[in-house]
Order: structure tokens, then C-alpha cells, then sequence
């Protein structure tokens, strides 16, 4: 029986684009480094290249040929190595969540902190049942009935990081007024329950959210959506996006830091955080309901 290809997911992406940079900066070729290890330089492109695994307890010795002895640096690569493969409760739902969608939502287990810049919709971590659900059936044109309110249950468990007792998420959100201005015509309370959602959501610590007013000047949030994903030290941050074909990420150090600039313009343009509250909360007391 042939061999299955591995599919490169996330996680190994990120291991393998960090072994691969603690190499390059240690100035040995492919070919050294896998002699070192006694392994054919095939391997270690692999692993590099996210297409096979790479067992934790060969990572200590890995690292010591590149140099690299911080507990860390070592400690937090064995995690990465170790989790390369973990499932998670969003298994359950294998069968409506698409590879790439599972892929972030481990990363969001793992993250530390997420900045979202979120032009078109509430963010997901945000939402309430039913503005997930309007949200999903508008945007899923292909899904059934059925499959939408799994996909909305996926999205109401993916808020339990925000919560979770040991080092929950920090969540920095900036939402373009217009978001908040669209309206259910016949459930105009589904907007006015998330509003309110926004409102308590403000009050958690470690939670920030902002509004782009309508009358913004320009910043870098005209290109568009994205969220970046980031991670205790050392591991990089990660650049997401979302459109009709599903998730898409940048993980360069360069592109990265594009965003992170990016999204510093954008805060800067945004309203400050009271009179962001302060507007949502006049917009949610002049729906009626």
C-alpha cells in the first residue's frame, strides 16, 4: 500500500519554518545539519517543509547543533513537536469543519493573544448564538441546515478561550462602524443582543475592542480583513485571513511584521476605547425592538 502524504498543517508549518531559521542563522547547510543527526538531508527538508514528523526528543539534540541551548527555545519546539499531530474538541465536527478552519482553531488554543481588524462582521470570539447563525447561513451558501448549526456550535466553543482558567486569550478587536450599523429587518434584537454582547465583552479583562468610525481617515484596513495570531516566546506570530475559499496565512517574519504596523495605524485610527463603547452602546439603545 502507497505511503499517504502528510498534510502539512499550522503547527508543523511552524516548527518547521523555525527549525529551518535557527539553521540558517547557525550557518549550516541542509546537508550538515541532517549529517550531524545521522539522517539522510531528505528528512530534515521534510520536516522543514512540514511534510513529516519530527519527534520531540530529537529536538534537544537538533538544537544543539544549531547553537541553541535556551531551556526556551528547546522547551517550547518539544510542545510544538508534541502537538504537531493533537486533536482537539473541534474533531468532533471533522465533517463540516474544513482542514484549513481546524488548523486556526488550534492555533487559537495555543495563542496568547489575538489583534483583529474586522471590517465586515463581528468577530467570531464575539458573537452571540444568533448573529452566528444569521452570519454563517448568509456567508455558507453551499452548507445545509444541518451543517450551519454545527458550524455556529464551532463558533460559540471557539469563545471558551476567552475564559479558560490558565491564561485565558487576550483579544484586541477593532470593528468598522458600518459592521455595526447593518440590521436583521424581521429580528432587529439579534443586533441589539449583540451589541450588548460587545458591551459586557468590554468589561473582561485582557479584552479590548474599538470602532472605526465611518468617517475614519484612510489606513491600511482598506486591503481588508486579517487577524494576527500571536504566541508566547519564542514562537513567531501568524497573519490570518478568511474569504469565500476559507483560511489563508502569512507567517514570514517580514510579512508579519507588515501587519503588526498595519494594525497599528488602524488602532491609531480607530476611536478611542470609551467613545468606541460609547457609540455602541447609543446604537444599540436606537434599535427598536
Amino acid at each position: 500500500m502507497p505511503t499517504v502524504p502528510l498534510v502539512p498543517t499550522v503547527r508543523r508549518r511552524r516548527l518547521g519554518s523555525m527549525l529551518r531559521r535557527l539553521r540558517n542563522d547557525a550557518g549550516m547547510s541542509l546537508d550538515a545539519a541532517a549529517a550531524a543527526m545521522a539522517w539522510d538531508s531528505g528528512k530534515l527538508s521534510r520536516i522543514e517543509n512540514a511534510k513529516a514528523h519530527i519527534r520531540p526528543q530529537s529536538i534537544p539534540p537538533l538544537l544543539k547543533e544549531y547553537s541553541v541551548t535556551d531551556p526556551e527555545v528547546v522547551t517550547a519546539l518539544e510542545g510544538l513537536a508534541k502537538d504537531a499531530s493533537k486533536k482537539g474538541w473541534w474533531q468532533t465536527y471533522s465533517g463540516v469543519v474544513a482542514p484549513a478552519y481546524a488548523d486556526y482553531i488550534s492555533l487559537e488554543s495555543d495563542a496568547e493573544s489575538i489583534r483583529i481588524y474586522a471590517p465586515l462582521l463581528i468577530p467570531g470570539l464575539l458573537q452571540t448564538a444568533a448573529y452566528a447563525r444569521e452570519t454563517i447561513a448568509a456567508n455558507a451558501i453551499t452548507r445545509t441546515p444541518q451543517e450551519v448549526t454545527a458550524l455556529a456550535e464551532v463558533r460559540l466553543a471557539r469563545q471558551a478561550v476567552l475564559s479558560q482558567p490558565e491564561r485565558p486569550l487576550k483579544l484586541w478587536a477593532v470593528i468598522d462602524e458600518a459592521v455595526l450599523h447593518r440590521r436583521f429587518s424581521d429580528r432587529p434584537q439579534i443586533m441589539c443582543h449583540q451589541l450588548q454582547r460587545l458591551l459586557d465583552a468590554s468589561g473582561v479583562p485582557g479584552i479590548t475592542i474599538q470602532v472605526m468610525p465611518l468617517d475614519a481617515t484612510p489606513h491600511p484596513g482598506g486591503a481588508g480583513a486579517f487577524d494576527l495570531v500571536s504566541f508566547p516566546a519564542p514562537m513567531p506570530t501568524v497573519v490570518q485571513f478568511e474569504n469565500l475559499r476559507g483560511t489563508s496565512y502569512v507567517e514570514g517574519t517580514d510579512d508579519v511584521k507588515l501587519y503588526e504596523d498595519a494594525f497599528g495605524q488602524i488602532v491609531a485610527a480607530a476611536l478611542p476605547v470609551s467613545d468606541s463603547l460609547a457609540l455602541i452602546n447609543r446604537m444599540k439603545e436606537g434599535i427598536p425592538t
